[in-house]
């Protein structure tokens, strides 16, 4: 017997948390969270889930085990923000079976119609994240770097089949860390600084709530405002990601660049991947965790680089290439191989042209869908 419903009880929701261990056991590409931190995740602790509109934590089961799951529910925020009326799913997993498929995707559509919804997108981040973003199409072979999706190929033909529709895709990148490519930058990014008159520094994180209200600053000036799936970030969000990036952040490669007046005109945030450490502890810390945590932590040597915003009147003046230099800097430095850029949505042309200058094409497609109700 097939059975759909909330994930409401404590045994639902360590099977809404659990399902992939099973779904992935023996697959070398998907890398476990941390169980602790996954639950608060799910139950919107240290995010924006609760705050942005109603959501569900839907989990299926076939003869008693659980089989599938998803979380569905409503930016409310973003669509008073755009004039919208979209839902979206998020963190879907199933096994390989038509029906099971069918019957999530139907619960999901039904719980956002009963509110008004009119077109659904997914697989998307939570609200205010930028984690887990759309399904892998074409590289299940390489590395899961840190808060990014991997995925069974199949999903992406339960959705098709459930009359999902391309969307939009999202791009990730690879640029490797090689003094080649620091020389070939060596003499490009002080002439650039030095014309345009800024200066790259690390983020201080001593004096974060400056720091912070800074980032908020340049978003709010460089993100276009025809990104439909993008709204500035609320104060809460904010703070969020403060709390969320203090604890992880590496001041090696976290950077704000300013004017000579010291106005902030852009910014990164990249974190070492913390998944090859997360790799090494099958979701749990205690009690052996923490200490394999500590050691792997050291051990570390790729990046990912979560998002970049320049000021529109700095744009093309050499600001993306100065903080991207720092970081490659510190990269070689410390032995690293290569940092990602992910995910890059296909609408972000200038982004997309700026990663181009220190990579090849895309190496990862990641599809988001979408279905009109």
């Amino acid at each position: 017997m097939l059975i759909v419903k909330p994930a409401l009880t404590r045994k639902e929701i360590r099977d809404f948390i659990m399902l992939p261990f099973t779904l992935y056991e023996g697959d070398d590409a998907w890398v476990p969270p941390l169980i602790s931190d996954f639950r608060k995740y799910i139950m919107g602790k240290n995010n924006a889930l609760q705050q942005a509109g109603a959501n569900e934590r839907v989990i299926a089961y076939l003869d008693g085990k659980p089989c599938g799951r998803l979380l569905v529910g409503i930016n409310e925020e973003l669509n008073a923000y755009k004039g919208l009326h979209d839902g979206y799913i998020a963190l879907y997993e199933c096994i390989e079976e038509e029906e099971v498929s069918e019957k999530l995707l139907s619960y999901a559509e039904d719980f956002l119609r009963k509110r008004g919804v009119k077109k659904i997108k997914g697989p998307l981040s939570l609200p205010g994240g930028d984690d887990y973003r759309g399904f892998i199409i074409d590289n299940f072979e390489d590395p899961t770097l840190i808060m990014n999706t991997y995925n069974k190929k199949y999903y992406n033909k339960q959705f098709l089949d459930y009359g999902f529709r391309k969307y939009y895709d999202c791009y990730a990148y690879k640029a490797y860390f090689s003094r080649e490519n620091m020389e070939r930058l060596d003499k490009i990014i002080p002439y650039a600084k030095k014309r345009y008159r800024f200066t790259v520094e690390p983020l201080d994180l001593k004096n974060m709530d400056r720091e912070i209200r800074d980032v908020k600053e340049i978003i709010l000036k460089a993100m276009p405002e025809e990104w439909e799936d993008f709204m500035p970030p609320t104060d809460e969000e904010i703070e969020i990601i403060k709390d969320q990036l203090i604890p992880f952040a590496d001041p090696d490669f976290v950077y704000i660049a300013r004017d000579e007046h010291r106005n902030p005109i852009g910014f990164d945030i990249a974190l070492p991947d913390y998944n090859q450490v997360l790799k090494k502890l099958g979701g749990r810390l205690f009690p052996f965790g923490l200490l394999k945590f500590l050691y792997y932590k050291r051990k570390i040597d790729r990046l990912r680089i979560f998002t970049l915003f320049v000021v529109p009147e700095y744009r093309k003046k050499g600001v993306t290439a100065a903080i991207y230099y720092e970081g490659l800097k510190r990269g070689v430095e410390r032995g690293y191989q290569f940092a990602e850029g992910s995910t890059i949505w296909e609408y972000n042309k200038a982004m997309m042209n700026d990663a181009l200058g220190f990579s090849d094409e895309p190496y990862k497609t990641y599809r988001i869908y979408y279905k009109d109700l």
